[in-house]
């Protein structure tokens, strides 16, 4: 069986709980023709380059699959059905990354930015003496 990561956007009017399901109906997919689900990671609710059928917002999700290439093509297929989900590409790769992917690395070094200026987001504030010298 081959190795794929499966990334999928979905509508920005959608509810957490409906993309999670989303994500669990392309699990069952993958696990009823003979494939495997290594991992599924939501990306969370990210701006869009440029619009997408008036969206200018969507929810990302990526799926690490072990599967042969029928279930690949039946994937695809539901995915095209579904008016819920406006792009997805599947990309066969040699080996699945350990650990988080590169997008989750980056939104934990982000909130990790965003705690060391506060709560706000605010950079820290000099005291008055310090600007005046």
């Amino acid at each position: 069986m081959a190795l794929y990561e499966h990334v999928f956007l979905a509508r920005q009017d959608l509810a957490q709980a409906q993309v999670d399901a989303l994500a669990e109906a392309a699990t069952k997919i993958v696990e009823a023709h003979e494939g495997k689900v290594i991992k599924t990671e939501t990306w969370g609710l990210r701006s869009l380059a440029y619009r997408i059928a008036k969206n200018r917002k969507a929810h990302y999700v990526m799926i690490e699959i072990d599967a042969p290439g029928d279930t690949v093509a039946e994937l695809e297929r539901q995915n095209q059905i579904n008016e819920d989900i406006i792009r997805y590409m599947t990309i066969k790769v040699d080996a699945h990354e350990a650990g988080p992917s590169v997008m989750m690395r980056k939104q934990e070094r982000d909130r990790e930015r965003r705690a060391e200026r506060g709560e706000r987001g605010e950079r820290p504030r000099r005291d008055r003496e310090e600007e005046l010298a």
